[in-house]
């Protein structure tokens, strides 16, 4: 009998599962496509059950299906886009929608209420990051005051990956990194709940338990096992974000080692040694005990491609599914068509408002410099480089709180899109690594499953067994020169913009 391990990750367009044994080999994969809700502008929701449960019930009954006879999955790993935040009645009934990470900008007016009512000083020193759309404090606030009646009835609030492993085990946790997206409930410097700044926001006993991302939460129960297929008994871990595993699984688990994310929307993870607060990025816990990260991240940045498919490439979409081309890669071949700069094109790729290092949930997607002359290829060579763009501003806020980037390790969906990863190249400066498999989150997953039961004994087994780099992406010094003078363009584009922007922004309903 050989052993299995298990790993699901939720995202905001698809879920993807994979099956692979300790060494990392790779039995399965599995993937379940679902929608985002926005039911108005600057809200974005997940039905907890019709799309986080109903994923992973599809991916786990499709995987233990491919196992082999006789083998046995020995742990169960979860992550899922975070922080969320799902209010759940005294038998973990969903009250609502989930309402998602950053992308949701709802809370805003919460944000002000709390800084002005604590100081952004004081929430910084405490929790290690300012109070962002990526906060839950003010999202639970934001229920309290517009939604009293399901407060009322509010028995814990949990995220995304809470639900799940709650689904499997009957038991409420939260892995530590997504707990320090739950500002201000968390104090950064112990990684623990902390009801300094929680005043008339929450109380403590209505969130989950904090654990490690290399730990088990609990085991899968007979009524989880009737409806994924997985054991019963079987041990599942604390969880993740989607982003922490994505890291693992690459191989970005040492200190000073950084992680770019090509997802719906743009990931950044670099590892530090101690939490030293910063006002541009988030700072969190990492996977492990004692390990922290500077965290970063665009609101769109795959996303804003899926957006300009849906909209201007329905005929590639038709072609697609009529056994043509790929409709994305027929876009990057009319990108690559255009060149560095898309013929004068500059595009802020704000579609969602924006997070890190701006936070402007009020900023949205700016078009400069369009004449009758520009091609499709221009206007999506534009998107592509307005997130080249938004990450070297990212980067460089990592640089300038103390990081030293040698390289990044490239992972996601996109990475499959060499132009975009040779654009992020050339703008930042910043060479890339490609590993070998790039399946992502559920991968690192199934990593971390295999430490919580202790069928992997440490972190060299991922280095040495699960990750194999086979490309370094390098700055193309010419393009980069074309990059480096537009830059400063594109920033002034935004200070430019802002103030029409955020009128238009109060405008939409």
């Amino acid at each position: 009998m050989s052993q299995l391990l298990l790993g699901i990750d939720i995202g905001t367009y698809s879920s993807k599962g994979v099956l692979c044994r300790p060494d990392g080999t790779i039995i399965a994969e599995a993937r379940a496509d679902h929608d985002m809700s926005i039911p108005k502008p600057g809200y974005a929701e997940h039905d907890a059950d019709a799309v986080w449960w109903s994923d992973f019930k599809q991916i786990a009954k499709e995987l233990t299906g491919k196992a082999p006879q006789g083998d046995q999955i020995i742990g169960v790993g979860v992550s899922a886009i975070g922080a969320c935040v799902l209010p759940v009645d005294e038998g973990g009934i969903p009250l609502r929608p989930g309402i998602l990470y950053g992308v949701d900008t709802r809370a805003v007016n919460q944000i002000e209420e709390l800084e002005n009512k604590f100081t952004r000083e004081a929430l910084v020193e405490f929790g290690g990051t300012r109070l962002t759309t990526q906060a839950v404090g003010p999202k639970i606030l934001w229920i309290k005051q517009n939604e009293p009646e399901i407060y009322k009835k509010t028995a814990k609030f949990i995220t995304s990956t809470s639900y799940v492993i709650f689904k499997l085990t009957g038991n409420y946790v939260i892995d530590a990194h997504t707990a320090t997206e739950f500002n201000p409930f968390i104090n950064i410097k112990t990684v623990s709940w902390d009801d300094r700044f929680t005043g008339g926001i929450a109380s403590l006993d209505q969130l989950p338990k904090i654990g490690w991302s290399d730990e088990v939460a609990g085991r899968v129960t007979a009524e989880a096992t009737a409806e994924t297929g997985i054991p019963e008994g079987t041990p599942v871990n604390f969880g993740a974000v989607d982003a922490l595993s994505e890291a693992v699984s690459v191989g970005v688990v040492d200190t000073g080692e950084l992680m770019i994310m090509y997802g719906s929307t743009a990931f950044f993870i670099f590892l530090i040694e101690k939490p030293v607060p910063t006002y541009e990025l988030w700072l969190e816990a990492g996977a492990f005990k004692g390990q922290y990260e500077y965290s970063a991240g665009l609101s769109t940045s795959g996303s804003a491609t899926t957006w300009f498919r849906d909209q201007f490439g329905k005929d590639l979409l038709q072609s697609e599914s009529a056994g043509g081309k790929n409709a994305y890669a027929a876009l990057a071949e009319e990108a690559a068509s255009s060149p560095v700069g898309a013929n004068g094109l500059i595009m802020l790729p704000y579609m969602s408002g924006e997070r890190t290092p701006i936070f402007d949930p009020k900023a949205r997607g700016v078009v400069a410099g369009l004449s009758l002359s520009h091609t499709r290829g221009d206007v999506y060579r534009a998107v592509l480089e307005g997130t080249a763009f938004s990450i070297r501003m990212n980067l460089e806020a990592m640089q300038k709180a103390g990081a030293q980037i040698k390289h990044g390790v490239a992972v996601g969906g996109g990475a499959s899109n060499e132009l975009w990863l040779q654009m992020v190249s050339d703008v930042s400066g910043i060479p890339q690594l490609l590993p070998e498999k790039t399946i992502g989150a559920s991968y690192g997953n199934a990593f971390l499953a295999g430490l919580a039961v202790g069928a992997i004994k440490n972190l060299d087994v991922l280095k040495n067994d699960w990750v194999r780099i086979i490309q370094e992406i390098h700055p193309n010094a010419e393009n980069k020169k074309v990059y480096d003078r537009i830059y400063p363009l594109f920033k002034d584009l935004y200070q430019g913009s802002k103030s029409v922007v955020h009128q238009l922004t109060d405008t939409q309903k």
